[in-house]
């Protein structure tokens, strides 16, 4: 991925978003041809020059301080998120950093502690690695999200299951949230690792194919999934309403666990316990340890 360019559209898609009266400008008269703040507004409430912004929206972040994107990140209204997201964007193009990144990612592993943890969990629980992918789920885990544990492991990935698989559409009451959550979730992964040849093949993969992720993915929205509500429509048990956390993976920053919990006593815990003893009636979910996403059977 160009990271000039991802830096060119999201610096554009963020002051498209924010009026002259949001930003607490006085907008000039007459009709504005662009959307949202000009980047001469931006460069004046960031306190830089015109021309110094426009370097900088332009990709051209070499030498760029940690002030100036502080001032930008404050001028475009950017929440912690999205401010992270700039600075990684924004690093400096140094010969060290740009080794770094020709070297590629190792393939992620998950610990047979992890494994041991999932089995001991009575709810809904995943893994998640690298690219919104799967690396690892207890039973209900894979029960839960159309039996991701049947499929081969280059497609247990979130993205491929929200945009590409039909089942998506029925098992996700509210579809088009978790799309857009999906695709937020992937650019603020493209942010660190837009050079990951892996991640080049499931974007290319998802534009082809998915009308809705290439128009999503263009808006540039970057969010961090950490704790929320998601909602089920689920083909053996029915509706399902469940809490999720997701807890960072200690000395692996780049997986994280997601826990899928009930209100106690609720219709939705009633209705767990029937897809847990339908899992056990039946051959086709494995509640042992699946293999990673390597393809290699946990140590």
């Amino acid at each position: 991925m160009d990271r000039s360019s991802e830096i060119r559209e999201f610096l554009r898609t963020r002051r498209a978003r924010i009026t002259p009266e949001q930003a607490g400008l006085t907008p000039h008269a007459g009709p504005r041809r662009v959307p949202g703040l000009r980047r001469e507004e931006v460069a004046q409430l960031a306190s830089v020059s015109v021309d110094y912004y426009i370097r900088l929206e332009r990709g051209r972040t070499q030498g760029v301080s940690e002030a100036v994107l502080d001032a930008v990140a404050r001028a475009l209204h950017l929440d912690d998120t999205e401010r992270a997201h700039l600075f990684d964007l924004a690093q400096p193009s140094t010969a060290a950093v740009r080794a770094r990144r020709k070297r590629p990612l190792a393939p992620q592993r998950v610990r047979p502690a992890l494994y041991r943890a999932l089995d001991a969990l009575s709810v809904p629980a995943v893994i998640q690695g690298r690219r919104l992918d799967v690396l690892a789920a207890n039973a209900l885990g894979y029960a839960l999200f159309a039996d991701l544990a049947s499929r081969p492991p280059r497609d247990r990935n979130f993205a491929r299951l929200v945009f590409l698989d039909q089942t998506a559409l029925g098992l996700f009451t509210d579809w088009e949230r978790v799309a857009r959550d999906t695709v937020a979730g992937l650019r603020l992964y493209a942010g660190r690792h837009g050079d990951d040849p892996q991640l080049t093949e499931l974007i290319g993969e998802l534009s082809l194919r998915s009308d809705t992720f290439r128009t999503l993915w263009a808006d540039h929205d970057v969010r961090a999934h950490t704790s929320g509500i998601k909602r089920f429509h689920h083909p053996v048990v029915g509706d399902l309403t469940l809490e999720y956390v997701v807890l960072a993976v200690e000395g692996d920053p780049e997986q994280s666990l997601a826990i899928y919990t009930p209100e106690p006593a609720s219709p939705t815990a009633e209705a767990l316990g029937i897809l847990a003893s339908w899992i056990s009636n039946t051959s086709t979910t494995r509640s042992a340890p699946t293999p990673d996403h390597t393809g290699n059977p946990p140590s």
